[in-house]
């Protein structure tokens, strides 16, 4: 081979993009296809195998999920109000690298679109209607409104985007502080050191996260085709809904987000996503306008007071304080969110980090966590407070099933199927502009972190989703939701454990921190300096600083952190 052929090959290579790791993708796509297969040839078995360890699971480990779901909160807080929030993730002189009013928009774009068009209706509706146990005496309607809204905000407020936050913040100050690649392995390096983290643990932490995002998005993609089904059944558009009807629609939507993710048409997707929150914010003004305004004005102040009082009542919650129903009731709700939210964290985490280069980590966890807060409140008054009323007024909308519930409430109002029609869409939309990232971050993973993974390597990991989420409406047999919910739970369950130790990481990480070690050595040379004035002189001296001789001026290095080979140090002199 020529010199000149080498070097054309190298080049093309390099073009390419790096390999897949073989390790990672070749262990993950295998686990990944056994599952499926397992699902297609005996989908019966499977869900009798999951069953029985997600009982096993939430009875033995439920405990954990909540436990560490309060945990990432405060965490997430200590962090943004310690003296590591001044850190910025970058040099220490870089600026954002998007203005702030576009870095909200990209926020809410990557938050819970899905989520809030299939819950902000059902969730509201179902704990005012059926309380969780041993929470509301029976017929208090007003302490059961109060329930219904502080519960809802609980599952999609302070928790999920701390949740989110603690992730994408692990892997912005890892990937652009440190300059490690863009892995969630990497962040475990001071951890457990460069040597595994790029060995046999680091790949398994990597193939943890490709399993959760697959996982997760999966889920989201078995919700959005349940309320579109519903919404085709609600309309009059299909007699009756079931797999015979979700499972081509989910490899429509499947086909729709991989050719969005290998193809230029990303950037449209991009565009009709932006659209996409225009349409749900007029939605929602639509219903806050010829819905019951008052009481919906009246629910943003209700609602946020007993999140607040009630806080540590719901974070309480167990076997403990309700016995079986209690149980049985967080597996159905609060830890099918915190599992889901985790499952979401290795795409959202990495978005995140990918659109907050420069920002400071009090101003990275303050926006992550209050301004999508924020629009939940608004969202969960304005749909569930439409819902509740509804209710009151005995038009039962819970009556319809839960992915029919959105569309039973906006049946009562004017241009009822103009409106079905722009939920469907908005859902499609939400999810497919979703998961094309999804797939290209679970192709980041199994690639040693590349940014641009090969083609074929994304249309893999998106084809991976479609088929799990078919078989997660297989196990589910006739409640679909249950079974997305049961082996999402399942999943997540590895990843709460690393997420544990990636807390740890990065504390380790802050505290060796070249600003932070500048800090203590700085005020450690002060008092040094006082204290040997205030002996030699008493209360008559100054501090002048002055450079050591032969000192040389301040550099950077790769990272942007201010250096110099010597130092300037405080010299005392008498008054």
């Amino acid at each position: 081979m020529t010199n000149r052929e080498g070097a054309d090959g190298a080049a093309a290579r390099e073009a390419r993009g790096p390999r897949p790791d073989r390790v990672v993708f070749g262990v993950a796509g295998a686990l990944a296809l056994l599952f499926v297969g397992w699902g297609v040839v005996d989908a019966t078995s499977l869900a009798s195998v999951t069953g029985t360890l997600l009982e096993g699971l939430i009875r033995a480990g439920g405990w954990g999920f909540s436990l560490a779901a309060l945990g990432f909160v405060v965490f997430a807080l200590w962090l943004a109000f310690s003296r590591y929030g001044r850190i910025r993730l970058g040099g220490d002189d870089e600026r954002p690298a998007f203005r702030t009013s576009s870095w909200v928009a990209m926020m809410f774009s990557a938050g819970m679109g899905i989520g809030l068009m299939f819950y902000g209706v059902a969730e509201p509706l179902a704990f005012y209607t059926q309380p969780p146990p041993a929470s509301v005496p029976p017929g208090d309607e007003v302490e059961a409104l109060r329930t219904a809204m502080a519960t809802s905000l609980f599952h999609w407020t302070l928790h999920p985007w701390a949740i989110y936050a603690v992730v994408g913040l692990a892997i912005a100050y890892s990937t652009f502080r440190k300059g490690r690649r863009q892995l969630i392995s990497s962040a475990f390096v001071p951890l457990i050191g460069p040597g595994l983290a790029d060995g046999w643990l680091g790949r398994l932490i990597d193939i943890v996260a490709i399993f959760a995002t697959v996982f997760g998005s999966a889920a989201s993609l078995g919700l959005g085709a349940l309320q579109i089904g519903g919404g085709l059944e609600a309309t009059g558009l299909v007699g009756s809904v079931g797999n015979a009807v979700l499972v081509p629609m989910i490899i429509v939507l499947t086909a729709a987000f991989v050719l969005s993710a290998v193809s230029g048409i990303a950037r449209g997707i991009q565009w009709l996503s932006n659209i996409n929150m225009v349409l749900a914010a007029l939605l929602a003004l639509f219903v806050f306008v010829l819905g019951p305004t008052v009481l919906i004005l009246d629910l943003l102040q209700t609602g946020l007071s007993a999140y607040v009082s009630e806080f540590f009542e719901m974070a309480g919650r167990s076997e403990a304080t309700g016995g079986q129903a209690m149980l049985d009731w967080l597996s159905n709700w609060t830890i099918f969110y915190w599992a889901w939210w985790i499952s979401w964290t290795p795409f959202v985490g990495m978005f995140l980090a990918k659109i907050s280069r420069g920002r400071t980590i009090r101003q990275f966890i303050g926006g992550v966590i209050l301004v999508p807060s924020a629009v939940s409140l608004v969202w969960f008054a304005v749909f569930g407070g439409a819902a509740i009323y509804q209710q009151k007024t005995g038009l039962d909308p819970a009556a319809a099933g839960t992915e029919q519930q959105l569309f039973a409430v906006l049946a009562q109002y004017p241009a009822a199927t103009v409106t079905g029609l722009l939920v469907m869409v908005l859902v499609a939309i939400f999810f497919v502009s979703g998961a094309d990232a999804a797939s290209i971050v679970t192709g980041t993973l199994s690639q040693r972190g590349t940014d641009e993974p090969q083609r074929w390597v994304v249309i893999f990991w998106g084809t991976m989703m479609g088929a799990v989420a078919v078989v997660m409406l297989l196990v589910g047999g006739e409640d679909a939701l249950k079974g997305l919910e049961s082996l999402t739970i399942l999943v997540a369950a590895p990843f709460v454990v690393i997420m544990v130790f990636l807390c740890v990481a990065l504390a380790r990480d802050l505290r060796r921190d070249p600003q932070v070690t500048r800090e203590d050595r700085g005020s450690r040379l002060v008092e040094e300096a006082v204290g040997a004035g205030t002996r030699r002189y008493g209360d008559y001296f100054t501090l002048r600083i002055a450079a050591v001789p032969g000192a040389r001026p301040r550099h950077r290095d790769g990272n942007g952190v201010a250096s110099r080979s010597g130092d300037g140090v405080g010299t005392t002199d008498g008054a």
